[in-house]
């Protein structure tokens, strides 16, 4: 990094830092991001990178379509409002949602989407994993010489939306999930290529110190962070009540 933009991070306000130790259902998860990203463009909040897992389901893009759900029953399936097609969640997986004001920060979503992929690259390499990009294809990949000499698998998908400046959605990072629920989808679209995780590479890294990586280099790629107070789900529920 250099030495402007490190002095640009330390003038960055702090950045909400939530996690959450029981799976979240899907649809409260929404309702916290919506509800959340309306206060930060209001100037009301903060905001806030959220860590999490989903119970096991399918997420539905925007580009999604309808031949890439190979097996409709096999989880429940969600039409959401991010970039992106088919992608799974589950226990295993970190899920990050980035409820983060890109007009501070850039102004230009294509380079917001290039620091994230900068930011999950960190992460990986203090964990010993060599995470790469590839042009037409958004998302972290690994090189799997094991399967081939030119294969490789994705090991972290990004899927956004921005509303009003401010990104909601984010990343899901395959720790130890069920790999075989991927077999019901063509995962984010591409066919050709595998999906892996940190467990499969053989780094048998707890969800606690992944989280502890991700932070890290959260700090160094964006914004210094600060622990949440209270849940965030909590109070999606509240904020769902006051509209009712």
């Amino acid at each position: 990094m250099k030495l402007g933009e490190a002095s640009k991070l330390r003038t960055l306000p702090e950045v909400e830092w939530a996690v959450s130790a029981s799976p979240v259902d899907y649809l409260t998860a929404v309702r916290a991001m919506d509800a959340r990203v309306e206060a930060i463009a209001a100037g009301a909040a903060p905001e806030l990178v959220w860590l999490l897992q989903h119970p096991p389901l399918f997420t539905a893009g925007t580009s999604a379509r309808a031949e890439e759900l190979l097996d409709p029953h096999r989880l429940p399936v969600y039409r959401t409002g991010r970039g992106g097609r088919y992608t799974y969640h589950g226990p295993g997986q970190r899920v990050v949602y980035l409820m983060l004001d890109v007009k501070r920060r850039s102004g230009d979503v294509r380079a917001f989407v290039s620091a994230l992929e900068r930011w999950i690259i960190s992460a990986l390499a203090d964990l010993g994993v060599n995470g790469e990009t590839r042009g037409g294809r958004v998302g972290i990949w690994v090189r799997r010489p094991v399967k081939g000499e030119h294969a490789e698998d994705k090991i972290a998908a990004i899927g956004l939306r921005v509303r009003k400046w401010v990104s909601l959605h984010g990343i899901s990072l395959n720790v130890c999930p069920d790999l075989s629920h991927y077999e019901g989808i063509v995962p984010c679209g591409i066919a050709g290529h595998g999906v892996t995780s940190l467990a499969e590479l053989g780094v048998p890294a707890s969800m606690e110190v992944v989280d502890n990586a991700l932070r890290s280099a959260f700090e160094r790629c964006f914004a210094p962070t600060t622990t949440m107070r209270g849940s965030i789900g909590a109070q999606a529920e509240i904020a769902a009540d006051d509209r009712r």
